[in-house]
């Protein structure tokens, strides 16, 4: 298929806007569609099966190419188009907007869009699925926001200290430092909402603390928005330890991914345990997010799906080999004779 569109009247400013610095956003869009781009000024050739979706997105964002499209946008617009959502850059009316560093920040699909109301609505929320989905990202969007609304006074961020797949041994420097590398996920998502300065004054005041699951035991958090990252790597123990921190005025989200779960062999997830137990407890919301919603560059979502598939083919793989196994026959025994 072969589709032609020309934007008019011209406009270079929102030419160069959507095609980006040396035609990188079209780039993207080419290898989505599995389509081939070609343009002078205006003018738009698109050739292959998927032409005409991609006209609609390249008409969308034109449409909304007065300041400039970063990849990031690009990437975010072609994951709804994959779920076959129509293209759109803003928050829907009745969508919640959380009030950040970043401006208008929203749910990208509509699972992320339910994560947010599960948090906003919801004294425990619980956020379940694969990397790149914005679980953590969201969960940290929304305590910003609590704090920035004055709803809570505090954010306390924790994660088991768990190396994933090896052990890093003894780790120089004092307890901060030494616990430093496991929580710099958290530290990204506080600079990037709220930028380096504030989140260093915050710190400072200890209105922002971060700190390993080990040392939640014996306190009573009250007034404070707490999250629990990664916790796929919790014991049982430990989740149950965590849920019971939470004190009067406290609001407490749970993100963790189910196969990604770094314990030794054998051991049992906390969280997979806290997913059967909490799902029918008033005042909780489990979200459960899947492939569609990874929000990275696209070729997550692929590799996602591609383990999916590898790990469901060994399985199956698995089951067919032991259903065609024959039973091993015991030797019969041989009948003692008298003598």
């Amino acid at each position: 298929m072969i589709l032609k569109q020309q934007f008019s009247p011209p406009d270079n400013v929102r030419l160069a806007h959507l095609c980006g610095p040396l035609d990188e956003n079209l780039r993207q869009i080419e290898i989505a569609f599995d389509i081939v781009i070609r343009h002078r000024e205006q003018r738009f050739t698109l050739e292959g099966t998927r032409a005409r979706s991609a006209q609609a997105l390249l008409q969308a964002l034109w449409l909304r190419a007065d300041k400039a499209l970063g990849l990031e946008d690009i990437q975010l617009e072609l994951t709804q188009a994959a779920q076959g959502q129509e293209p759109n850059l803003e928050a829907a009316a009745d969508e919640p907007v959380l009030h950040t560093r970043r401006p208008n920040l929203h749910g990208r699909t509509p699972r992320q869009a339910e994560y947010i109301r599960s948090i906003l609505g919801h004294d425990l929320a619980v956020g379940l699925g694969p990397a790149g989905t914005g679980k953590t990202f969201l969960a940290v969007a929304c305590a910003v926001d609590a704090l920035e609304r004055n709803a809570v006074e505090r954010l306390v961020l924790t994660r088991p200290a768990v190396e994933a797949g090896e052990r890093l041994g003894f780790l120089p420097g004092d307890l901060a430092q030494k616990i430093d590398p496991y929580l710099r996920p958290l530290y990204d998502a506080l600079y990037d909402l709220l930028g380096f300065e504030s989140t260093q004054k915050l710190f400072e005041r200890g209105t922002i603390e971060i700190a390993p699951l080990a040392f939640m035991r014996g306190r009573t958090l009250n007034n404070a928005f707490i999250i629990l990252d990664e916790a796929q790597n919790t014991t049982p123990e430990q989740m149950k330890m965590f849920l019971t921190r939470i004190g009067f005025g406290s609001r407490a989200v749970i993100t963790g991914d189910l196969s990604q779960v770094d314990l030794p062999r054998g051991a049992l997830s906390g969280l997979t345990q806290a997913e059967r137990i909490l799902q029918d407890v008033r005042g909780v919301a489990i979200t459960r997010f899947t492939t569609v919603d990874v929000v990275r560059h696209p070729l997550v979502a692929r590799i996602v799906e591609a383990y999916e598939r590898a790990e469901s083919q060994a399985q199956g793989g698995a089951a067919a080999a032991a259903a065609t196994k024959p039973a091993q026959r015991k030797p019969a025994q041989r009948a003692k004779t008298a003598n």
